[in-house]
């Protein structure tokens, strides 16, 4: 039996009946692979600038048809770039020996985003493996006039990540080492490249974390994570990449190396030239090391799962949590419903709780165990009075602990096996931030199959997902511009965390003004003249 919060119980014997019966309410099987999710958050993207998800979320061709060319399904027209030649690559193949990579089957995953809505037709992929490879082959490129197409892991949500055409992709997989990791400081220096959660393992086993936690984390690069400014999981406790990146190497589009590799908390000379590079998604400069700030592990987590009857019962349960919890406080998640049937029916996975409308999950991370168990015994009393819960469980060892979190993160999964999927990853004032859902599902009544939202709550950020047996142009008609519409109504972001990509540079101007646009065109120019570096991407294409 599942184990409810009931008012009458003491906390701690619900603690011990949380802990010791989950696992049994959850087949193993359901869960296998759950921490190695190809994507975060939820994604985007297809026809026009439609955020159109097709069914299935494999990345394989042999197991889903071709992915229609970009500049098929796109008006996108080429630059005026050069087109790589056999001196091109025979220069290529001088400055990383053996890592020119021309086969196609092999070149066929670079080119297709692992939602499978877009994909380029680039002849080549690079490998370098070091910082002075790459600096090479800018300056090669530069001179030549060749685009070139910066790849990390290839878990990006917007498209930012493929070839629109045939440009270069230079790939970062093969620079992955630590440089250096300080057992005081808890400052880590690594090459682009290193996956974020091969990254965690190794801080962990220094009794440190990594400050940041994606669905994509057994895939994603560090250096796409900062080019992105990914958010994530822990965005709560930790706060932004802006903030817990101490510096950066980069290599700018003519090959000059930019090294701010500092690893100083405290650096107040000049402009802070590292933040151009955080966020700017390849565009500015191809990242090639990063320095990191890594928080003490926690000694005592706890995660626990609870049903509420209504949305306005999460904002108070979410008030009640930062009153009550501080800073213990590690992330506050929410889901709808309808969110929790779609990965119950295509993923098997179980609900822990009796049915609710809404759903939180809530996680703990602190230093003295007894200290965070009064602390969330007050909380989970308080709440349950007040009837803001009705239900839930909680969880302290890891392996239930990620069988918790696994309902959260796999929802992006289950919606790829729902049909279309119309993604949007927005930001809102946070007392408003379900009020777009339930206006979408009376807007698009029986033209969606499903509506739903979810996200991360304690960071004002919607991921609203709408679905459909199958692409219509009526449904995206519906969809946009409205939702950017009423979402810059709000004075909110079309973007919370997972960029502009391709996908989504079109709609920047529902974000930002005029004179912010004009100003990030002029960086562009000044920083990447020729327009080499991932070009149509994150800016609008000028007039």
């Amino acid at each position: 039996m599942v184990p409810h919060l009931v008012p009458r119980w003491p906390v701690c014997l619900f603690r011990w009946r949380a802990a010791c019966t989950l696992g049994a309410c959850v087949p193993q099987s359901a869960w296998a692979g759950a921490s190695r999710t190809p994507g975060p958050g939820s994604p985007r993207g297809a026809v026009g600038t439609s955020p159109l998800v097709r069914r299935g979320g494999s990345s394989s061709s042999s197991r889903a048809p071709e992915v229609m060319l970009t500049r098929e399904r796109y008006p996108v027209q080429r630059l005026p770039f050069s087109v790589v030649s056999e001196e091109d690559l025979a220069a290529f193949e001088r400055i990383t020996p053996g890592r020119v990579v021309t086969d196609p089957e092999e070149l066929e995953a670079s080119n297709v985003d692992w939602l499978r809505t877009v994909r380029g037709c680039s002849k080549v992929l690079l490998k370098p493996q070091t910082t002075e490879e790459v600096s090479h082959i800018l300056r090669y490129c530069h001179e030549r006039n060749l685009a070139v197409n910066p790849q990390g892991g290839n878990t990006g949500m917007v498209g930012g990540s493929v070839p629109v055409f045939d440009e270069i992709i230079l790939s970062t997989a093969l620079m992955n080492q630590v440089i250096s990791f300080h057992g005081v400081s808890g400052i880590l220096v690594c090459q682009a490249g290193c996956i974020l959660e091969e990254l965690s393992r190794y801080v962990e086993e220094r009794d440190f974390i990594m400050p940041l936690d994606l669905g994509a984390k057994g895939s994603c690069h560090i250096g796409g994570n900062v080019a992105t400014n990914a958010g994530g999981l822990r965005f709560l406790r930790y706060g932004s990449l802006h903030g817990t990146v101490l510096g950066l190497e980069v290599v700018l589009a003519d090959g000059t190396v930019l090294n701010c590799l500092t690893s100083l908390r405290k650096d107040n000379t000049g402009y802070d030239l590292k933040q151009l590079f955080i966020g700017s998604e390849g565009t500015l400069g191809v990242i090639t090391a990063v320095s990191i700030l890594c928080p003490p592990k926690p000694r005592a987590v706890n995660v626990a799962f609870l049903g509420c009857p209504g949305f306005a019962e999460v904002l108070q349960t979410f008030s009640t949590c930062k009153g009550m919890l501080g800073e213990i406080l590690s992330a506050f998640e929410f889901m709808d419903a309808e969110c929790m049937q779609l990965v119950g029916h295509h993923l098997g996975l179980i609900s822990p709780v009796q049915e609710s409308p809404f759903y939180v999950l809530i996680e703990t991370s602190g230093s003295r165990a007894g200290h965070d168990a009064e602390k969330l015994s007050s909380f989970l009393e308080h709440v349950l009075d007040f009837g803001l819960v009705t239900d839930g469980t909680l969880a302290t060892d890891q392996r239930r602990v990620k069988m918790l979190w696994a309902l959260r993160e796999r929802i992006t999964e289950a919606l790829s096996r729902d049909g279309c999927v119309y993604k949007y990853d927005i930001s809102l004032p946070v007392e408003r931030l379900y009020d777009l859902v339930s206006d979408l599902r009376a807007r698009l009544g029986p033209q969606a199959k499903h509506v739903v939202g979810y996200g991360h709550l304690g960071d004002g950020n919607l991921h609203l997902n709408v679905t459909a047996e199958a692409f219509s142009a009526s449904l995206l008609g519906a969809l946009e511009p409205y939702v950017y519409e009423w979402t810059a109504g709000q004075q909110g972001s079309v973007s919370a965390e997972h960029g502009l990509g391709f996908k989504k540079k079109d709609v920047l101007s529902y974000s930002k003004p005029p004179a912010a646009l004009q100003l990030m065109q002029q960086l562009k120019a000044l920083l990447d003249p020729k327009g080499i570096l991932n070009p149509y991407k994150t800016l609008p294409a000028r007039a």
